[in-house]
């Protein structure tokens, strides 16, 4: 077995959609520790409370930098990919969040369409502070804690190219907060190499990213890939140290929850012992479901199960 290596991505450009097509940034094998350096979701365009986006935005043709794909050896469609999350870290000292007319989930937008007229733009700076512990907004007069995901994590689509903007079973802009380190992302594999894509890096985020935009920054995150061969799933699942957990997307939203909750009872009949309505009754009484987000082409939803209830668990 090849020694595993550590390999550094920096994009010379960035991708816009999860495409089968593009050529692979790096090749890696299973086992590399590989440090990813990726842009903002508005393109590093927002530096300051003057920067609305209506004007900072303007001749941007497209958001959601990715970068990618990187090309994972031996996977090959019908595998799974597994991504382990070792580090997220900070490439600049502030983050930016900003209210986006006719975006969010709490205003009229291009796909729920009302006679309401936009919400006013405005932009929040939030600075890290305490060694980068701690993020705060001098305007709100609130100090969080520094808690980064990656927004979007993703394989290429089979066939058709995908905005970045989307969330699906190829993971994509899910906006989900368990995408962080420490935990395993896994996502079904429909092209050779599987061709990950990753960006849209959070400083933090509440559950549902209410008005579209979490605490958005530039970011290098640290990922060792796995391949799992000969195993196919549907959607992507995540595994922490105390839960197992399976991401739908769709709207409306409660067939995103639907998805969820039935790709995880697949999981626990198939692979942890379960019988398929013994589990439908095990999350009903003790599973987990919660928005990741509300704003995007489709609504992302994680349901859970605490790992204490798998057999075996001790």
């Amino acid at each position: 077995m090849a020694e595993a290596r550590n390999i550094e991505v920096v994009p010379e450009s960035y991708s816009y959609v999860f495409n089968p097509y593009r050529e692979a940034v790096v090749n890696v094998r299973p086992g590399d520790r590989v440090t990813i350096h990726t842009n903002d979701a508005f393109e590093s365009r927002i530096q300051s409370k003057d920067d609305l986006p209506g004007k900072a935005l303007a001749t941007a043709k497209f958001l959601n930098p990715q970068t990618g794909p990187i090309f994972v050896e031996g996977a090959e469609p019908g595998d799974t990919l597994a991504v382990r999350i070792e580090s997220i870290e900070p490439t600049r000292d502030f983050a930016v969040s900003a209210m986006i007319p006719y975006f969010g989930g709490l205003t009229s937008t291009t796909m729920t369409r009302t006679l309401q007229e936009p919400l006013p733009e405005k932009v929040w700076v939030w600075d890290l502070i305490e060694d980068g512990s701690k993020i705060k907004n001098d305007d709100l007069g609130v100090t969080l804690d520094w808690d980064p995901f990656m927004g979007t994590l993703a394989v290429a689509p089979d066939l058709e190219a995908i905005s970045a903007l989307a969330p699906g079973p190829f993971g994509g802009n899910m906006d989900v907060p368990d995408v962080r380190p420490g935990n395993t992302v896994f996502l079904p594999v429909w092209n050779e190499g599987a061709l990950f894509y990753t960006g849209d890096c959070h400083a933090r985020q509440g559950q549902g990213e209410l008005c579209g935009v979490a605490l958005e920054i530039t970011s290098k995150v640290t990922v060792v890939f796995d391949v799992i061969k000969g195993k196919a799933i549907e959607w992507p699942r995540i595994e922490s140290e105390h839960r197992i957990m399976v991401v739908g997307s769709a709207r409306p939203m409660e067939d995103a929850a639907r998805i969820a909750n039935t790709e995880l009872i697949l999981w626990l009949e198939e692979e942890h012992g379960y019988d398929r309505w013994d589990a439908y009754q095990l999350l009903t009484q003790a599973g987990g479901l919660y928005v990741g987000n509300m704003v995007d082409t489709t609504y992302s939803l994680v349901a859970s199960i605490e790992k204490k209830y798998l057999p075996g668990s001790g």
